[in-house]
């Protein structure tokens, strides 16, 4: 069997979109080692994942931020679709903060409260592809009474101020702070809740994940003020720390050592 990698981005439908950031299905079949490895790329986001192996066996994971970069090497057959959440929705939905999720892939089931077991039941007796439908008709009413409006929208307030946008750069943690009218402190405990770690972290993450959609496109100083940078010395260091090898060392496959790939490839 030849190895077979498909990625699709799905519409998420207008209702879903207070809860749900984005779909994507991904089918994996992998008779051999792949010529590249899987990385899984700093993501802060918490997703909520429906898996079908290769005999059938279903699991529904929550599927928590990664801070830093991983390299994998391994076989797989697998089918799957990642829900991810907006920001703010880990709590209500799963019924932990994010930072409890840090680094971590769970069982949906195991979380507390009866709302990820409900989900969790609901989404296993499907395949990937009949996800959003269902959701569709069940998410809007079982988390309609247990959001918090203004505490969501504080949060993406500031969840958008420190992002790279194409028309700007990203504001900095005490400027975004001010500008919603709270303390630098209160702002960590908003993303330690929604988002899962710091203002500075997820800045990181996100000027990181930028360097690697934009790489290739503007010189690396260019590329560097643009996403926030200081300087493109800042910019190879922040790389450095968050995907274990410095910007040209990635992009000309020079990667840390592989571990085995013993989960649904590129969570």
């Amino acid at each position: 069997m030849p190895n077979a990698i498909a990625e699709q981005d799905l519409a998420t439908p207008e209702v879903l979109r207070p809860w749900i950031a984005g779909v994507r299905t991904l089918s994996v079949s992998l008779a051999e080692p792949a010529d590249k490895p899987f990385v899984h790329l700093p993501a802060a986001v918490t997703k909520v994942v429906l898996r079908v192996g290769a005999d059938g066996r279903r699991d529904v994971l929550a599927s928590g931020p990664r801070v830093r970069a991983s390299y994998h090497s391994g076989k797989a057959h697998v089918r799957c679709v990642e829900l991810r959440l907006t920001p703010g929705m880990t709590r209500p939905l799963l019924g932990v903060h994010a930072a409890e999720l840090v680094g971590r892939v769970v069982p949906l089931e195991g979380l507390p409260g009866t709302l990820p077991r409900r989900l969790a039941a609901g989404l296993r007796r499907l395949d990937p592809l009949e996800a959003v439908p269902y959701l569709t008709e069940t998410l809007p009413g079982l988390l309609a009474a247990v959001v918090d409006p203004a505490r969501t929208a504080l949060l993406r307030a500031g969840v958008d101020a420190l992002s790279v946008r194409p028309d700007r750069t990203p504001a900095q943690v005490r400027e975004v702070a001010r500008e919603l009218a709270v303390s630098e402190r209160q702002l960590r405990n908003l993303f330690a809740e929604g988002v899962g770690v710091s203002p500075k972290h997820y800045a990181r993450i996100d000027r990181v994940r930028t360097v690697v959609t934009r790489a290739g496109h503007a010189p690396w100083s260019q590329l560097a003020a643009a996403t926030g940078y200081f300087d493109q010395s800042h910019m190879t260091s922040d790389f450095r720390a968050l995907m274990g090898v410095p910007p040209r060392s990635y992009f000309t496959g020079r990667l840390p050592a592989l571990t085995p790939c013993r989960s649904v490839p590129r969570f």
